[in-house]
């Protein structure tokens, strides 16, 4: 039969003592230079607090990449086609891209007012991103997966407002909405 351990000391966490040589330590009186490459105001580089300072400066910005670029593609389709699809991808495009348009009573309404209304999509698409990093950067340790994944949950669900106030203009006008 084997003996059995002896159970360990119950000190506090607080009160245990570590005997480390004075060698080893660190000058107290030293500080990091600013000029550190890891160092900078907001903490190491790299670091937590740096990251979610990243999130919070850049993810605004890059939840207009999404809109952007489906816009793009709806302004294309209409310049470069007179078809059919290119004008349902237009429209679909421009209403997804910017959902300001369906406020204005886009394709009836007066095209001056069409930079307004994307304008107004666009500052939507910044306070989205805006509330998807803050919301990302509760977490101490946030991540850019974790600022998407806010990000495309509400992108969605504009989404499906947008889908849903086109089904309701198609019954309310007829099929001359999307007229395929």
């Amino acid at each position: 039969m084997l003996p059995r351990p002896l159970p360990a000391p119950s000190i506090p966490y607080r009160a245990r003592r570590v005997s480390v040589p004075s060698s080893s330590l660190p000058p107290t009186d030293r500080r990091p230079s600013p000029s550190s490459a890891t160092n900078t105001e907001y903490g190491l580089t790299g670091g937590p607090r740096w990251y979610q300072r990243r999130i919070r400066t850049f993810g605004p910005l890059l939840a207009l990449a999404i809109p952007a670029a489906l816009g793009l593609v709806a302004y294309a389709s209409l310049q470069l086609s007179d078809s059919a699809w290119s004008g349902a991808v237009g429209l679909l495009g421009g209403y997804f891209a910017g959902p300001a348009l369906l406020a204005i009573g886009a394709p009836f309404a007066d095209r001056e007012i069409y930079p307004i209304a994307a304008l107004a999509s666009g500052v939507m698409w910044l306070l989205v991103g805006l509330l998807a990093s803050r919301r990302a950067t509760r977490n101490p340790m946030a991540t850019w997966g974790d600022f998407w994944r806010h990000y495309f949950w509400m992108l969605l669900g504009i989404w499906i407002g947008v889908a849903a106030a086109l089904a309701i203009a198609t019954l309310q006008i007829g099929s001359d909405v999307l007229d395929w």
